[in-house]
């Protein structure tokens, strides 16, 4: 279908939506710095003397960017907002509470839309509402644009595409193994969190859609088990110890939102990465008996941590010890942040890849500013091929993120074992 953001010459290439709060000023950051010349940016938000705060701080790049104001309850104002530009990049969340007007309104007007969402329920909603108009009018819709989830997603596009070059049969067994993260957890992510928690808790079909593996599925009854749900794949709750690599291992948090977007992306690319292929995330730390005691603790904790979410009466005391929305770590802490994932799969011929995907930076906000920051440019700049619809990373721009990451020095390599 033709990409209606192309029909007719727009104000902007990039709107920033949200660069006043903690991740939407890093992002606006870093555009700042790396966008190429003539790149046309605007901020936008609710407050104009907020979004000239922040513009003053920025570099000099970012002196001249227009500011809009534009709220999330202001569904004409969205839709004019959406209308002025190539691309939308929004950090504002929840999701669940405040994007669905927005991914409508870049649906409609053909606009590409880029975002953070770490949310199950909101990619759900967002995919049921706009993922037929998207097609339409082809805009990329294109939510986890950041640590949720393009690792995960693009180190298994990476070993899919590696694979089949080789001749080697289609995907298998995949795990992805985090092997090394520092950096803590934003407040917005908690906030997600505690919105996605409080709606299962009120609504049992809601609760359906987030421990369905295939949750995320464009058509959840060609997924193993069809529309009831069935057998097929299933979340690690457990620790274990990995037969691969020998890692004693823990559930890693974000493997519940990850696993469906890495799903999403197989069932929109026609399940290319094979029949056989199932994926799943952990945290690995090691061989010894401590790294088992570390697996077992870590799994307690975070046991304990959703519990304490998740019932009404604890999450108040909960509260007190995490981030709040808006808040984050100084640049120092940013600064000596990083991430190493380590993806292994044996194809149908037996032959075996490991993927890695690493960066310095702390993985929610220093190096999700490049994750999200390369994708608004890669959407907006790149003669990317894919069609319109709610996209995954890996299916609205693929190889061309990937290049785009490692010129920013990140390590995403693949290699036969």
């Amino acid at each position: 279908m033709a990409d209606t953001s192309e029909a007719a010459p727009r104000e902007h290439d990039i709107v920033v939506y949200g660069a006043t709060g903690f991740v939407g000023r890093l992002l606006a950051d870093y555009l700042a710095r790396h966008a190429p010349e003539g790149t046309r940016i605007a901020l936008a938000g609710r407050s104009r003397k907020r979004l000239a705060q922040v513009q003053a701080e920025l570099p000099a790049a970012a002196a001249a960017w227009p500011l809009i104001v534009a709220d999330a309850a202001d569904t004409t104002g969205l839709s004019a907002l959406a209308r002025s530009t190539r691309v939308i990049v929004t950090t504002v969340g929840p999701y669940a509470r405040y994007g669905l007007p927005l991914g409508t309104a870049c649906a409609e007007a053909g606009t590409h839309y880029a975002d953070l969402t770490g949310e199950v329920l909101f990619v759900r909603d967002l995919a049921d509402a706009c993922h037929e108009t998207a097609v339409r009018t082809g805009a990329r819709i294109v939510t986890s644009c950041g640590f949720d989830s393009v690792p995960s997603d693009l180190g298994v596009l990476m070993l899919h595409e590696r694979a089949q070059a080789d001749g080697a049969g289609g995907l298998g067994d995949t795990t992805l193994l985090v092997t090394r993260m520092r950096g803590g957890f934003s407040g917005g992510t908690i906030d997600s969190m505690r919105s996605q928690l409080e709606a299962v808790a009120t609504d049992p079909s809601r609760r359906k859609v987030v421990f369905d593996p295939y949750g995320l599925s464009p058509d959840r009854a060609a997924e193993p088990g069809g529309t009831g749900g069935g057998k097929g794949e299933r979340d690690i709750v457990q620790p274990y110890r990995d037969g691969a690599t020998g890692q004693w291992t823990a559930p890693f948090v974000m493997a519940a939102f990850n696993t469906r977007i890495v799903r999403r992306s197989n069932a929109l690319l026609g399940h290319a990465y094979g029949s056989a292929f199932r994926y799943r995330e952990a945290m690995g730390f090691g061989t010894d008996l401590r790294a088992r005691a570390t697996a077992l603790g870590l799994t307690a904790g975070l046991g304990l941590g959703m519990a304490a979410m998740s019932n009404p009466l604890t999450r108040p005391i909960a509260d007190r010890f995490l981030p709040a929305p808006g808040e984050g770590p100084d640049e120092e802490a940013r600064t000596n942040g990083r991430f190493r994932m380590e993806l292994r799969t044996t194809t149908g011929s037996g032959a075996r890849y490991v993927a890695v995907v690493a960066a310095k930076g702390d993985p929610g906000y220093a190096a999700t500013a490049v994750m999200l920051g390369e994708s608004a440019l890669c959407l907006a700049l790149d003669p990317l091929t894919s069609g319109g619809g709610v996209l995954t990373p890996a299916v609205a721009m693929g190889a061309a993120l990937v290049d785009r990451l490692r010129a920013q020095d990140f390590t995403m390599t693949v290699e036969r074992e």
